[in-house]
């Protein structure tokens, strides 16, 4: 699933789809083209969104972003480059990145009067004083503006937010779960003391839940990392964990209380109420178009992309049928009729009445892009007084003309939860709880999944799981998602537990 361009062509010709018990990723690769959702880039581990996925992320970012404001949230921008030395004023923080950042260097390039590639080289007399990182998150450089807008407690909380894109040098790339540019959001706190800093965390947390599935239908599991899984410079990690068709776990969002170590690292204090001096407690939270890539493994199937109405670029499509030119005028005529009133509705709908390709042909496209309702309209549906309403997820019957908007409302209600229900109940038949040791490594090799254990929390037990099986911890998870009653014993080395642990292998 590397991203890169095709020897022989796009995939974007492709008119088959791997199914996905043959080969998932080959499966995922095809979904992608098929709908349209991106393309491969020239950039090795890049990826271009084309307008249909950018549709779909802008539909992402308008929902999150309404959510964010709703509790307090402000955005603005920061810089692309941040100082080199920035990143090395929190110890924790550069080692965890030290491998995948991107360095400028220089600021130009000279001719060389040779040919090809050798034609350009870099100008040796452009050297920056100081190389620049080109972002991989922005704590550092958003922190230390922190520590010049901050100047006492009446300046806390300050809640700010950014839509971004991040580089991160990743070796093995997949498109929308791992690239070397993407698209996110990320948020930034500041808080007076600890408590107020936990609380945006996981006020946050549960934010990104709400998302996930009322929005995305994508189930997910709530936690806390362990210490050997948590972001590097954090106080504590928690994460929404979602289980995919191939019984893999994505991480689909994280929150982090960072503590005061980054407040340390770049000094920013406030003067307290009793007058003194502190300094304060920072958080940071995203979400990227790595949820995406979760839309897709989530809910698509051998035809396609399925995308769950409240998200989907298109949320109908209408396609007239027609055999004479007489009756193209009364399909299409009623056609026109019903997209206006659904698009006055507010629903997102296209008439399709392109006479390049035959009804068959639409179903397929339309399919394959994961339009959740397709409405086909022929000469006996206008006589009837009705079309017919096929569905993504199955299923084809007639809607009166007369009721037409409330049927195509209830219709869409009905896939989003269905989609919702359908995931949750494979994720629960693909968990199991109050394992034995042999029984969880056998889970995790053969089958895959969530896997419910009791843990010491020794990092060497993790580091031994990981090594044998893949698996690593997704989550400590929170009381409502626990095994009852709680494992005693470590599913590994035997020793008490301290908490329980979801294992699996993952993205």
């Amino acid at each position: 699933m590397e991203i890169e361009p095709e020897l022989n062509g796009s995939m974007a010709q492709a008119q088959k789809i791997t199914p996905r018990a043959k080969d998932f990723s080959e499966w995922y690769n095809d979904v992608i083209m098929q709908a349209e959702l991106a393309d491969y880039s020239p950039v090795r581990g890049c990826m271009v969104i084309r307008p249909h996925g950018y549709r779909l992320w802008e539909l992402m970012q308008r929902a999150l972003d309404d959510m964010f404001k709703a509790t307090g949230h402000q955005n603005a921008y920061f810089p692309l480059f941040i100082p080199q030395s920035f990143l090395a004023k929190e110890a924790e923080h550069v080692e965890g990145f030290a491998k995948e950042v991107a360095i400028v260097t220089h600021t130009r390039l000279r001719a060389t009067g040779k040919d090809g590639a050798a034609a350009i080289a870099v100008d040796p007399s452009s050297a920056l004083e100081e190389p620049l990182v080109v972002r991989p998150t922005s704590e550092t450089i958003i922190y230390a503006m922190f520590a010049k807008w901050i100047q006492s407690y009446r300046d806390l909380p300050l809640l700010l937010n950014q839509w971004a894109n991040v580089v991160r040098w990743e070796l093995r790339t997949r498109m929308f779960l791992r690239t070397t540019e993407f698209l996110w959001q990320e948020g930034h706190t500041a808080h007076a003391d600890h408590d107020d800093a936990e609380r945006e965390a996981r006020m946050i947390l549960g934010l990104y839940r709400r998302f996930a599935e009322e929005w995305m239908a994508m189930p997910v599991i709530t936690g806390v990392k362990t210490e050997g899984e948590k972001f590097a410079g954090a106080l504590r990690t928690y994460a929404i964990e979602a289980l995919m068709q191939d019984n893999k776990a994505l991480q689909a969002g994280t929150t982090h209380n960072l503590g005061q170590n980054f407040a340390k690292a770049f000094d920013v204090k406030y003067q307290t109420a009793a007058g003194g001096l502190d300094y304060v407690w920072n958080t940071s939270w995203g979400v990227s178009t790595r949820l995406i890539g979760g839309l897709i493994m989530t809910h698509g199937d051998d035809n396609g992309f399925i995308a769950p109405p409240r998200l989907a670029p298109l949320q109908v499509v209408i396609v007239p049928i027609w055999k004479t030119d007489e009756e193209r005028g009364q399909v299409s005529g009623v056609g026109g009729q019903v997209k206006a009133a659904l698009g006055k509705a507010g629903f997102r709908v296209e008439l399709d009445l392109r006479d390049s390709l035959k009804p068959g042909a639409k179903y397929y496209e339309w399919e394959g892009k994961g339009v959740p309702l397709r409405l086909e309209i022929g000469p006996r549906d206008v006589a009837a007084g009705h079309v017919m309403a096929a569905r993504r997820t199955g299923g084809k019957a007639p809607i009166t003309l007369d009721g037409l908007v409330e049927a195509v409302g209830t219709a869409l209600d009905e896939i989003q939860a269905g989609l919702l229900a359908a995931a949750r109940q494979r994720r629960e038949a693909n968990s199991i709880r109050s394992v034995t040791k042999d029984q969880f490594v056998a889970f995790i090799r053969e089958k895959g999944g969530f896997a419910y254990a009791g843990f010491c929390g020794s990092g060497d037990c993790e580091a031994q799981i990981k090594e044998e099986t893949s698996a690593t911890v997704r989550v400590l998870p929170d009381p409502e998602f626990r095994t009852a009653p709680a494992p005693t014993t470590c599913v590994w080395c035997g020793q008490p537990s301290v908490a329980e642990a979801v294992w699996a292998q993952a993205y």
